[in-house]
């Protein structure tokens, strides 16, 4: 099978003016700086299409910040947004909480915190990356059929399940500090296959980099 390459799209800056934890909640739009950053990766895109690149299948979780990301891009390629789930954002305990030192300390959430490591207070970190990658690989399929050797795919998802994919990808524990995920707002965690499906590479970049200052920096899990 061709070579293929399919990238994890993380959303742009969302309207969360609480600073909670929003999660899978329903109605948690981009901020007008997080469309700013759909329309630069739709021009990102864009412009790799115009150099050659064959960018044939785009899907997005069904949450309204990536299907609105998505949207942009999909205007610029000429493509449908096909909405998959399997690349929602994790489920967790905390999601509408402003999550702070204080409220941690609460006693009634402390059943949630015994295990960092799995972690407790949510989906499993090996559940998130193993939906994930088989969201991928039907992706990495959809896209040589439409496109052959060498397509491209493109899935919008969200910070923490595309973190969880890359580090089981390269092999590395699942458990980590958040703080230190390398996945910025509207970043591209790029996995390369070769002719045989094999993951030969995960490549990092960031088309909006120069949006980032001064975004909001909570997590949506």
């Amino acid at each position: 099978m061709p070579q293929a390459t399919v990238h994890l799209l993380r959303h742009g800056e969302v309207h969360n003016p609480d600073g909670v934890l929003y999660g899978r909640l329903p109605e948690f739009h981009l901020s007008e700086l997080g469309r700013e950053m759909a329309r630069t990766l739709a021009e990102h895109f864009s412009e790799r299409s115009e150099q050659g690149a064959r960018i044939v299948h785009l899907a997005a979780s069904p949450l309204a910040r990536a299907q609105e990301t998505a949207q942009p891009i999909a205007a610029a390629l000429g493509l449908e947004i096909a909405t998959d789930a399997r690349i929602i954002e994790a489920a967790n305990y905390f999601e509408g909480l402003h999550v702070s030192k204080a409220e941690l300390l609460r006693p009634k959430h402390w059943t949630k915190l015994y295990n960092p490591l799995r972690p407790s207070w949510g989906e499993p970190y090996k559940e998130q990356a193993a939906r994930v990658i088989a969201a991928v690989h039907d992706a990495r399929v959809r896209a040589i059929e439409l496109g052959g050797d060498g397509a491209e795919a493109i899935l919008v998802s969200h910070q923490l399940p595309i973190w969880a994919t890359r580090l089981s990808a390269e092999g590395r524990p699942l458990w980590h500090d958040p703080r230190k995920r390398e996945c910025t707002l509207t970043s591209l965690t790029s996995l390369v296959f070769d002719d045989a499906g094999v993951l030969v590479r995960v490549d990092y970049s960031e088309p909006a980099a120069a949006l980032l200052p001064g975004a909001a920096s909570t997590p949506g899990a």
